[in-house]
């Protein structure tokens, strides 16, 4: 690679991974599904309620 004086390329990304013999690290064609994956996995939303452990508090006034 050419030498730029340590200054960093705009549009690299130094976090891609390199491969050997001309191959390319794809991910994306192998997804099920087109786009970002879900942080969430395969939960779908949105969610019943009745099946969320949540209980939403109930304040009391005391006067």
């Amino acid at each position: 690679m050419a030498d730029h004086g340590g200054k960093r390329r705009k549009g690299v990304d130094p976090t891609w991974p390199e491969e050997k013999d001309g191959q390319h690290a794809v991910s994306e064609l192998i997804s099920e599904t087109q786009g970002a994956h879900s942080p969430f996995g395969t939960i779908e939303f949105p969610v019943d309620p009745s099946n969320l452990p949540y209980h939403h508090p109930h304040t009391e006034i005391n006067r």
